[in-house]
């Protein structure tokens, strides 16, 4: 079976539809599929709940699709970066169910393992449980939190081989192995491709029985989410060394200003008992 496609569009036909629920991989803006982003945009499907970490930014990652007005709906755990999320949302554009970020890797974990629901204890008696089923367990609440089973998922990697598996890189894994789990379809998005058996069993993180399709994408832009510089004032290696020289001369003349410490006086020899 070949899974790999020439191009991002190519990957996607066939596959989204206007009204999905696609999970889409990344946090932030690290290891997210631009470029199967930017093609879903061009595509116009419309409607779509979205089920991702965040939104990425205004502009950039899924913050094109919300430009666009693609999205309806948003199943995330964290959008402050995005200011048009923001307006969409406080103006009732945009429907958004806020998930605690570790109950939203696990509703995703729990669809990729056949688990149609589990009990937690995150957000007990706050909105997050409201309208929920609650079971005491050892003497706790517990909430009982829905699997998440998307029509598409949409990940990135850095390596595949042409059977699938998938290697991710660092931090980039994130989100992506459960949202690729989790899709009833998967399409991957890799920088490299090998042929089988060039990533070594023990480097497979995700297998390639979850993954449907793959497009390489060899130069994703990789943008940074938030960029913080400092610069050093440079050294004035003469002044500092006139600043030290003032230091030491300052301690010499406190030591040479301290009053003298009288001398004590040497202990009696000691005698015999005839007083020798």
């Amino acid at each position: 079976m070949n899974k790999l496609y020439p191009s991002a569009d190519a990957a996607l036909q066939g596959v989204v539809q206007d009204g999905q629920l696609l999970a889409v991989g990344g946090f932030g803006l690290c290891g997210i599929p631009e470029a199967l982003i930017e093609a879903l945009r061009e595509s116009g499907v419309k409607d779509l709940s979205v089920i991702s970490n965040n939104a990425g930014v205004d502009g950039f990652g899924l913050g094109k699709l919300l430009e666009t007005r693609q999205i309806r709906k948003m199943i995330s755990s964290y959008v402050g970066e995005n200011k048009e999320f923001e307006r969409q949302y406080l103006a009732g554009e945009l429907e958004l169910e806020f998930t605690p970020q570790g109950t939203l890797a696990e509703k995703l974990r729990a669809g990729g393992a056949g688990i149609p629901a589990f009990f937690t204890k995150t957000g007990v008696g706050t909105l997050v449980a409201e309208g929920k089923e609650t079971r005491e367990f050892d003497g706790e609440t517990y909430v009982m939190e829905r699997a998440l089973l998307p029509d598409v998922a949409l990940v990135k990697a850095d390596v595949a081989d042409k059977s699938g598996n998938l290697r991710f890189r660092l931090t980039a894994r994130n989100f992506n192995p459960a949202a690729a789990m989790a899709g009833k379809v998967c399409i991957a998005e890799v920088e490299r491709i090998v042929e089988v058996g060039e990533i070594a069993p023990d480097d497979v993180h995700l297998p390639g029985i979850y993954v449907h399709r793959i497009v390489v994408n060899p130069a994703p832009e990789k943008r940074i989410e938030k960029r913080t510089l400092s610069v050093a004032a440079p050294a004035d290696v003469e002044a500092a060394k006139v600043e030290a020289r003032a230091v030491i001369a300052q301690a010499a003349a406190s030591v040479a200003d301290a009053p003298a410490v009288p001398a004590v006086p040497a202990a009696p020899a000691a005698r015999n008992k005839e007083g020798i």
